[in-house]
């Protein structure tokens, strides 16, 4: 069975020696940005393609507001900053993720909580969610809600939209308006899916996008904040270009800020990667139809969008019978050209956030130990 799956996958992406997991298409404008940039002298955190990035963000993904910065883990400090997430105070999150989320939580002197996921969506269950701030939260009359064991104030909560299917989200936001809990999407790896016809990271307060090398649009980096609040925006763009209070020469900065802005040539590359994604979105979808016909014919299973949504298919993923057969097949598929790779290792199990407190997490913990992603690229035509 792993020979036919290597085939197939090797059908999908012919004339390559090694199929890489998730590759950057740059078929459109790229160049002629990037040369319209460096002609300008524009290349760093002023020009115009980071205000014409900023708007088309905003106009795609349906907010109101879209401020650029350097990286998707920034993104997401910043966000919980302008939430108004402190130090020691408590943050609820999936424990299966990448590190960035747990980083930029850290970043702050916050604590992440961690709870289970939905087997079908990946992302943070509302209804595990809601068990756990029923046992273990207390709203006061400040109309914020505070940990019983430790009356620390649980601030934020910042789901994934894992691999860019999309999680219960408008669950999610309900639970989270009820316990007085700013609600922040991690959509760094959803841009261009949707949720009951609304694009993801428009739940919440804030959602965050990433937009590194591996992700379905690309500059290399890049990073953005969405929000429909006008005032979270505007605090958002202050603090990520360093605080700095306007003037025509002086430099006067009245708190501390960061250097968070995205670079005019990177936000070149994004308007043009931008123009191409509902194309880089239809071909994807044709390579998730073409896997899932493949693999319902096997005893391997593909992960398919969730009920409501219409995912990105970031990544394909299946779902192997056991850790040993899947890491038989990382092994297999990775000494035969074709990469791929298993989940995050939880972050309950990595030594920084050991000692977090969590619920049951047992999805998380099964979908761990079987799934693996496979290549995902835009097929070349």
């Amino acid at each position: 069975m792993f020979k036919q799956t290597v085939d197939f996958i090797k059908e999908q992406f012919p004339d390559q020696d090694f199929i890489p997991l998730h590759e950057p298409r740059f078929n459109g404008n790229e160049k002629k940005y990037l040369l319209d940039c460096i002609d300008s002298t524009f290349v760093s955190s002023v020009g115009k393609y980071v205000d014409d990035f900023e708007k088309q963000l905003a106009n795609y993904t349906g907010a109101k507001y879209a401020v650029a910065a350097v990286n998707g883990t920034a993104a997401l400090h910043m966000a919980m900053i302008v939430a108004g997430v402190k130090s020691n105070d408590i943050v609820i999150t999936q424990p299966l993720s990448f590190i960035a989320t747990c980083n930029a939580i850290s970043y702050i002197g916050a604590k992440p909580l961690f709870v289970d996921v939905d087997v079908d969506t990946l992302g943070l269950s509302a209804v595990k969610l809601k068990e756990y701030l029923v046992a273990n939260a207390v709203k006061k009359s400040d109309g914020f809600s505070y940990h019983k064991l430790t009356n620390q104030k649980i601030a934020a909560c910042v789901p994934m939209h894992t691999f860019g299917h999309p999680c219960r989200i408008d669950e999610i936001a309900v639970i989270c308006n009820e316990y007085g809990i700013a609600l922040i999407e991690d959509a760094a790896e959803s841009m261009g899916s949707y949720y009951k016809g609304k694009h993801t990271g428009t739940f919440g307060t804030l959602g965050t996008f990433s937009f590194n090398g591996n992700k379905t649009i690309t500059c290399g980096g890049g990073g953005a904040i969405i929000t429909d609040d006008e005032q979270l925006a505007k605090r958002a763009k202050y603090l990520t270009t360093q605080a700095k209070v306007p003037h025509r020469w002086d430099f006067v900065h009245d708190e501390i800020g960061y250097n968070y802005r995205m670079p005019n040539i990177n936000a070149a590359l994004m308007c043009a990667q931008l123009e191409q994604l509902n194309g880089f979105l239809e071909n994807k979808r044709a390579l998730a139809n073409t896997y899932q016909h493949f693999f319902n014919k096997t005893d391997i299973q593909f992960v398919v969008e969730p009920n409501n949504s219409s995912s990105n298919y970031w990544l394909c993923a299946i779902l192997l019978k056991d850790k040993e057969t899947r890491d038989s097949f990382l092994a297999y598929t990775n000494d035969n050209g074709v990469m791929t790779r298993p989940s995050w290792a939880l972050m309950t199990k990595l030594v920084m956030f050991k000692d977090a407190m969590h619920g049951n997490i047992e999805n998380a913990e099964m979908i761990e130990s079987r799934l693996v992603n496979i290549p995902s690229s835009v097929r070349l035509k």
